[in-house]
């Protein structure tokens, strides 16, 4: 009987596949090799085939590889697929699972990222990971420095420039051996300063090429090359959404609620989703409420009415909500930015 539907288990070597008629009858399971199993996979399966996959390592390039061959592709979330599994766990159990959650009428997809979509996320996860590592070794020379009686200073650019001075003073009861070892990390501190600044530049070369990083970059407050990008690798198009507050709220700025008896509690933002886009949008919206109070456009006195209301962060979060919806219409309809909707 013809395959409709096909949970496919990914893994390092070996990808475990159900498939379903339309009835929801298991007709076919196999465990294939990573080597084998595409084609064997389109030698069984008829193009239009409807396929799902958790959206975990790799899945996008499997999932742009079938598309490719004529299958219909959905990405589920981990967490959606797990009340589907069946007793004990193993891949064929997370692969019937995954057949079963796809076919749920109110499931959640993850969209297929593109090729540019995986180049802009790229380098904006390796430029995170050289600030940690730019955080760490500064961290760990004020730890040491410490034990010597100095005094660090808690910024980067003062303890860069703190770090020579303290080489070339004789009088500080730094010994030899401990002066060569700081001049080692003071030259790694200076690398990873001169790594961050190579890719800050490839983010703003990637904003000004891309033509709707370059429009939200140019027409919203608070939003530089950093955030732009980073829109753009995170929801692609826009139209996985429906409104502006789904896109908000896949990225965590939207209050969470507890709701139970008719009752609704409504708490601080949830932080679920991409927690390195929420933090860039989230100071960028600090440096608007930080210049709101000078001027007078609509956005500026909303944004300053909330910040004397309750708190400048709470302004900040909001305005960093606001900013998520209007980068998403701007993107989802192609329409500039229209300061007469700002505060609608």
């Amino acid at each position: 009987m013809k395959i409709t539907r096909v949970g496919v288990d990914l893994a390092k070597n070996v990808f475990q596949v159900h498939g379903v008629n339309a009835h929801g009858k298991c007709v076919w399971k196999r465990r294939l090799k990573r080597a084998t199993w595409l084609r064997v996979f389109t030698e069984t399966i008829e193009p239009g085939c409807t396929v799902g996959m958790e959206a975990c390592g790799g899945a996008h390039h499997w999932a742009r590889e079938l598309r490719a061959r004529g299958y219909e592709v959905k990405l589920i979330p981990p967490q959606f697929v797990k009340p589907y599994v069946k007793s004990q766990k193993d891949d064929a159990a997370d692969a019937a699972a995954i057949c079963e959650a796809m076919s749920r009428p109110d499931m959640r997809f993850v969209p297929v990222k593109t090729l540019e979509q995986h180049d802009i996320q790229a380098v904006h996860r390796i430029r995170s990971s050289v600030m940690g590592q730019r955080t760490a070794a500064s961290n760990q020379i004020r730890g040491l420095v410490a034990e010597y009686g100095l005094v660090a200073p808690k910024q980067v650019g003062p303890l860069r420039a703190a770090i020579p001075c303290w080489l070339e003073d004789a009088e500080n009861g730094l010994t030899d051996r401990f002066r060569a070892l700081l001049q080692g990390l003071w030259h790694e501190l200076l690398m990873l300063d001169e790594r961050i600044k190579a890719l800050d530049g490839e983010i703003e070369q990637l904003c000004n090429t891309h033509a709707v990083a370059s429009r939200l970059k140019k027409q919203l407050r608070g939003v530089g090359p950093l955030v732009a990008t980073g829109l753009i690798a995170r929801i692609g198009d826009g139209r996985q959404f429906k409104r502006g507050r789904q896109a908000s709220a896949s990225l965590g700025v939207t209050p969470r609620h507890h709701g139970t008896g008719g009752k609704n509690r409504i708490y601080g933002i949830s932080k679920v989703g991409d927690r390195y886009l929420r933090c860039i949008l989230i100071h960028g919206a600090r440096a608007v409420v930080a210049q709101a109070k000078h001027r007078d456009d609509p956005l500026s006195l909303w944004v300053t009415d909330i910040a004397d209301r309750t708190h400048p962060n709470v302004a900040a979060v909001a305005l960093a909500n606001k900013t998520v919806r209007i980068a998403w219409a701007m993107i989802r309809n192609g329409t500039d930015y229209d300061p007469g909707f700002a505060v609608n």
